[in-house]
């Protein structure tokens, strides 16, 4: 997520899964939008490994995308 964009603790992260759910595609479209840069993601966890992504974030692809 960029430097200058402010995350609230009380809204609540989506998972890939529920990205996809969401807009009724795979979780493997979901990742190769993250992957071309597409949609930003929070990486959390030990090492980084969980995604997480802002429902913030989320909308700004569905625009790109013209969801």
């Amino acid at each position: 997520m960029p430097q200058n964009v402010k995350t609230e603790t009380s809204v609540p992260l989506k998972t890939v899964k529920q990205v996809a759910l969401e807009d009724n595609v795979s979780e493997k479209t979901v990742r190769r939008a993250i992957s071309a840069g597409l949609l930003e993601v929070l990486r959390v966890g030990p090492g980084g490994r969980l995604i997480r992504i802002h429902p913030a974030q989320h909308e700004a692809y569905r625009r790109r995308v013209k969801w």
